[in-house]
């Protein structure tokens, strides 16, 4: 009996004088070693597990991304009978020891017993085996004795799981594996997007994001409450306990801003719980909150930019919030706002499609103070405050602007042909055909403007994106040859005005063209050939404070918004320079030949060569303010270049009659030098 008492009590000798006081778990068993055998330490799910074969006993640990490929393997004693072993863990360097008999094993620590799957040639049939005397300790807690079992699996907050009892998927998370999904989407969200793949890569950024949702459902909680946190994203976990009474539950950011936004706070009323408290198997429920510093997962196709790239999701674990009677409140505290700029309350809509998604303000309404936003929402998801400029304008006014444009844009375009077939019909001199024609090429292009504009909605509703882009080209076309013409048009007042002599030039017309038309066509043509998504359907967001709802306005146009400051805005302002140089040297003229009795005549030429020469485009500028005068000028500016063919056409008729008046010999000299078309000779 002694003999047997000595070989059962020799090989725990080893496993007693080892002191592991410090450890957070621990776990201790019984093997009976009947062959020779190994331990084998490799990934597995969210827990620790211990499994014990007669080949081989098995510990699982969630390893990093970079180590699941690979396994460790380690030889035990050779000598055969029943073994003491023990697990133990320690969570401050995140390590595994392993102490069987006398023998101790750091488990990963040995790069040498690391084996790449799929080296070995054949797998090892195991025979399943208890494990026997089995006990185990938490840090803080009681020793506890458990049955026999060939299988255990260790979750982190302690609760343990005989075999085929549990599946992984059940299973709390660990608080590290919180941790290390963390890490991965801040180093996903640190790349940047690709543009021809945005919205499927922010779409697999979600889904990371909603993996993470997933783990923070299950992970294990120290108190009421945990915060996990990288620079980017923070996360964080309240769990609401059941009461007799609901009652509503604040919670404040915790987090150092130091960006436009200070920080948020989440009121959530006690109607939310209500209603989870009908479920039948209420007896905890998490709250998720969601702070995010970055707004690359929630980019939609306007590129709408969000106050402080700050997004925040909210959401009750296993319930969907909706149409709630007590709206939830985020408030989000952050620097005045420019005067130019109005916060709107929006939530991300997903899309099932491949679009990445939206912003839409439906169920949600804003109130704005001086240094913070309140959202009011009846249903739970990701929150932002949208940036809105121009709002000064509100939505009854850009109804007014748009009818205005329509009705000038159908009325100019009429005017223009109708104009053109005057001009083609009534020149007969050669430097007035010239002049004429010139007119006319400025007539047909507003005419194409004011034509692909009016169609330009209904091409964007079209279900073909091609001819969406192909319609977006031709207005942009269309938009350059008019600015084009304007410029030849003040080239000939300098021919006709600054010019002491007025020579003849061979195809003078024809070059001109070749300019009118071919430049426009040569920028448009690399424009596209630069990148064909350069033009197509472009979204212009229209918020209405009614309601709170937003709608878009789309068209289409080019995409690109440097492509249009850069060309359009740039290529404008060259010729309005020049055409306002071209527009004084005329006034001094008039000035100079200043007579009493032509004021009439002089004011009607020039507000016609000002319309000519685009003047009033210029107004284009005043676009940049703010208030009052910044809606005043767009009124004066859709009136007038949306009737700009129109206005033409008046001015030709008013010079018309002006002409069949009876002139003296003096005026009439006076009036063909005004002319930039020298009409006023064949007027009479």
């Amino acid at each position: 009996m002694k003999v047997l008492l000595l070989l059962l009590l020799s090989p725990l000798q080893g496993v007693g004088a080892s002191s592991h006081r410090e450890e957070d778990f621990r776990f201790c068993g019984d093997r009976n070693q009947t062959q020779n055998s190994s331990v084998i330490y490799e990934h597995g799910p969210a827990t620790i597990s211990i499994e014990n074969t007669a080949q081989a006993l098995i510990i699982k640990r969630p390893f990093l991304p970079n180590r699941r490929n690979s396994y460790y393997k380690y030889s035990l004693p050779p000598a055969l009978g029943r073994y003491r072993f023990c697990v133990y863990w320690f969570k401050a360097n995140r390590t595994l020891k392993l102490a069987y008999g006398k023998q101790s094993f750091i488990l990963g620590g040995d790069p040498s017993s690391s084996i790449t799957r799929g080296e070995e040639s054949q797998k090892t049939e195991r025979t399943s085996t208890s494990i026997f005397n089995v006990s185990y300790i938490s840090k803080g807690g009681k020793n506890t004795s458990l049955d026999s079992a060939s299988e255990y699996f260790f979750p982190c907050r302690g609760n343990y799981f005989k075999e085929m009892k549990a599946s992984p998927e059940s299973m709390p998370v660990c608080e590290e594996d919180v941790e290390e999904q963390l890490t991965t989407l801040e180093s996903l969200i640190a790349q940047p997007l690709a543009p021809a793949v945005g919205a499927t890569e922010q779409q697999m950024l979600r889904r990371k994001l909603g993996e993470l949702e997933k783990m923070l459902a299950k992970v294990g909680l120290e108190g009421q409450n945990q915060t996990f946190g990288k620079a980017t994203v923070h996360a964080t976990v309240l769990r609401v306990q059941p009461t007799q009474v609901p009652q509503h539950l604040a919670f404040a950011s915790q987090r150092e801003e130091g960006g436009e936004v200070h920080g948020f706070a989440v009121d959530l009323p006690s109607s939310l719980f209500m209603m989870a408290k009908e479920r039948e198997d209420w007896a905890e429920h998490r709250v998720l909150l969601m702070d995010i510093n970055s707004q690359t997962m929630f980019q939609d196709e306007n590129s709408s930019h969000v106050l402080g790239d700050k997004v925040v999701g909210i959401s009750l674990v296993d319930t969907v919030v909706a149409n709630l009677s007590d709206p939830v409140v985020l408030t989000l505290f952050h620097d005045p706002l420019p005067r130019n700029m109005t916060p709107l309350c929006v939530f991300w809509r997903e899309d099932t499609t491949a679009s990445p998604g939206s912003w839409d303000s439906y169920g949600c309404t804003t109130v704005t103070g001086g240094s913070q936003t309140d959202c009011r929402c009846n249903h739970l998801t990701y929150f932002a405050v949208l940036m809105v400029s121009s709002p000064e304008i509100t939505y009854i006014h850009r109804d007014y602007l748009s009818i205005i444009t329509y009705i000038g844009c159908l009325i100019s375009a009429l005017a223009s042909i109708c104009t053109i077939f005057f001009l083609y019909f009534r020149s007969k001199q050669r430097d007035q055909i010239t002049s004429m024609h010139i007119h006319m090429n400025l007539l047909g292009a507003i005419f194409l403007l004011d034509v692909t504009f009016l169609i330009s909605e209904h091409l964007a509703s079209s279900s073909s994106e091609a001819v969406c882009r192909a319609g977006g080209l031709f207005l942009h076309f269309s938009l350059l040859s008019c600015l084009t013409w304007m410029g030849i048009e003040g080239y000939n007042l300098y021919r006709l005005v600054i010019e002491v002599f007025n020579a003849y030039h061979d195809h003078f017309l024809l070059k001109l063209c070749l300019v009118g038309w071919g430049l426009p066509f040569f920028c448009v043509t690399l424009i596209f050939l630069a990148s064909w998504t350069n033009y197509g359907p472009f979204s212009i967001p229209i918020y209405e404070s009614v309601g709170g709802k937003s709608t878009n306005a789309t068209i289409c146009w080019i995409t690109s918004p440097l492509i249009h400051n850069v060309v359009n805005l740039g290529f404008f302002s060259l010729v309005f320079l020049f055409n306002s140089v071209m527009l004084g040297a005329m006034v001094r003229e008039i000035l100079r030949q200043n007579k009493k009795g032509h004021k009439l005549k002089h004011v009607l030429a020039l507000f016609g060569l000002s319309i000519l020469l685009g003047i009033p485009w210029a107004l284009v500028f005043f676009s940049f303010t703010s208030g009052v005068f910044r809606l005043v000028s767009l009124y004066i500016f859709t009136i007038i270049n949306s009737l700009q063919g129109f206005l033409i056409f008046l001015w030709y008729w008013s010079m018309v009659l002006q002409a069949r008046k009876p002139p003296d010999s003096q005026s009439s000299s006076d009036s063909v030098k005004l002319q930039p078309n020298s009409s006023q000779s064949h007027f009479a």
